[in-house]
């Protein structure tokens, strides 16, 4: 069994939990769901986890409701932690870049890696 916790800002802000916040009540309903399944199911299926391509230890929660697809970008923190860090309406074929490099970012703070 998984552990799903959220990233926090030093300011104790979550910006995963601060997105499902402003999604209307299914959708984040559907999400929870999905995050669910991520806790629960020892081989989760790729239609909702999949291996980031071009991140080495990113990682993409995919949900799809209503004919639009959400991802959660995470990563693990031991076997069974995983980290939420970041959360957008996908609106292209490919993951734009910049919602890559947030998501590292934030995985380097979260694990100290940005100080010096």
């Amino acid at each position: 069994m998984r552990e799903i916790r959220f990233y926090r800002t030093q300011f104790g802000h979550s910006p995963v939990e601060e997105f499902l916040d402003s999604l209307p009540g299914k959708t984040a309903q559907k999400i929870l769901w999905v995050l669910q399944l991520l806790e629960e199911l020892e081989t989760v299926p790729a239609t909702y986890l999949k291996k980031l391509e071009g991140a080495d230890h990113l990682w993409e929660v995919r949900i799809q409701v209503r004919g639009n697809s959400f991802r959660l970008l995470g990563f693990f923190a031991g076997k069974n932690i995983f980290i939420l860090n970041h959360a957008f309406l996908k609106k292209s074929r490919k993951i734009p870049i910049k919602h890559i490099k947030l998501a590292e970012s934030r995985r380097n703070d979260y694990l100290g890696l940005n100080r010096g």
